[in-house]
């Protein structure tokens, strides 16, 4: 039994990566089921077994690509004045590069950056939600504009390619997002409940 699981897995992977491939170089309104089956080497009926059409596997993909709580970078450092958000979006941006660079490039899925920001937001009101004295909505509000502003500068990265350091990239966002509200939002998180 576990080795059926094993193929099954496998195959449906496969099928992923075969669409993976396409969709970086075509629009998915062009992208047919034949195409993933054939690049993959399976027919028709085996990928209707895992996903229903090729935008299912977009969702898939996607769903994939938002971080989790456990997969976060931590946000804070206890007792430092480095920039970790930044830090720790940078770290997650690393890990996850290959669906990002077309995900939020000019050919992704527009919707995939609110998906983001919604995941990387949740996972910080979550992280917050033991400390006293937070105000949900103003977090909200400060949540959007910080990580609105980041995942902005990843975009423009796609898009410009521009021949900066990492060191310099993190300097650059913690130059721009040094402001009264990032700061905050540091005090919050280092607060203890």
């Amino acid at each position: 039994m576990q080795k059926q699981e094993e193929i099954t897995e496998q195959t449906r992977k496969n099928l992923i990566e075969a669409f993976w491939s396409i969709y970086t170089t075509k629009r998915i309104d062009k992208i047919t089921v034949k195409e993933i089956t054939n690049k993959a080497g399976y027919n028709r009926g085996t990928f209707y077994e895992y996903f229903q059409d090729v935008y299912e596997i977009l969702e898939v993909i996607e769903n994939l690509s938002l971080p989790t709580l456990d997969e976060l970078p931590p946000l804070v450092e206890v007792n430092s004045n480095s920039p970790t958000i930044i830090n720790s979006f940078m770290t997650l941006y690393h890990e996850k590069y290959k669906f990002y660079n077309h995900l939020l490039g000019d050919n992704g899925d527009p919707a995939f950056q609110r998906k983001l920001k919604n995941s990387l937001k949740s996972s910080i009101i979550l992280a917050l939600k033991n400390k006293e004295e937070i105000d949900l909505e103003e977090i909200d509000f400060m949540l959007e504009y910080i990580l609105s502003g980041m995942i902005g500068i990843l975009i423009y990265m796609f898009q410009q390619k521009p021949n900066l350091s990492e060191e310099k990239k993190i300097a650059l966002q913690y130059t721009l997002m040094q402001g009264d509200m990032v700061n905050k939002l540091q005090k919050m998180l280092t607060k203890q409940p």
